[in-house]
């Protein structure tokens, strides 16, 4: 099957090598996240406490944001690059709609409920106790439910359960020439969909509507 797909072995393994260590990383900076996130609510040291969430904010924009986008790219790369494809199989199909779902919560947590926590902490004078209110109780729950998708998602990589769906059966029958659509363009065109989205999210979470009501 490497004759039908777009992909050489050396850029599949590539790709797999680079989806693999950002999905990796992913995990991790929730889990450093997650931590983070219950210093800030539970420690009693407001140095301690201030630099938990600016910490957060931090790791939020320039570590977990990156890796979940490129994770992201790199896993649809590697399912339409291949022989899996995208919707063949059911635990590729859920894996991906976690990771779609995963990724935009995390762009409006990070652009909502991170950044206002940051906000709040950093604009106590030094001495007092900050507090993030409701939003450190927020942080702490996002965190450990994301971590558990993640852990779901890196199962399913595992175990690959469930079989074919019902698209995967029937393209199994050979295809008419004109009925078949070039895997690198369906590879380009996923891609293209997903950045899209992507950017559309940011513009309006970064936008000056998110800031009127401070």
């Amino acid at each position: 099957m490497d004759n039908e797909t777009p992909m050489t072995p050396t850029l599949r393994k590539l790709n797999l090598t680079a989806h693999v260590v950002f999905s990796v990383g992913w995990v991790g900076s929730v889990a450093a996240f997650l931590a983070l996130s219950i210093a800030g609510l539970m420690s009693r040291d407001s140095e301690t406490v201030r630099g938990a969430y600016m910490a957060m904010n931090l790791i939020g924009q320039f570590v977990i944001v990156p890796l979940s986008v490129v994770a992201l790219l790199t896993g649809i790369a590697q399912s339409l690059g291949t022989e899996w494809g995208l919707f063949r199989h059911y635990w590729l199909l859920m894996k991906f709609l976690l990771t779609l779902a995963a990724t935009f919560l995390l762009l409006l947590h990070q652009y909502t409920a991170v950044t206002r926590a940051a906000k709040l902490v950093s604009a106590v004078t030094a001495g007092t106790m900050p507090s993030a209110g409701s939003t450190g109780v927020q942080l702490t729950g996002d965190a450990g439910l994301g971590l558990l998708v993640l852990l779901i998602i890196a199962i399913l990589s595992f175990y690959k359960p469930w079989g074919l769906t019902r698209y995967g059966r029937r393209i199994k029958a050979p295809l008419r020439p004109d009925t078949e659509i070039q895997a690198g363009l369906r590879v380009f065109l996923a891609i293209v969909g997903v950045l899209a989205v992507v950017g559309f999210v940011l513009s309006h979470l970064t936008g000056p509507g998110l800031h009127h009501g401070h």
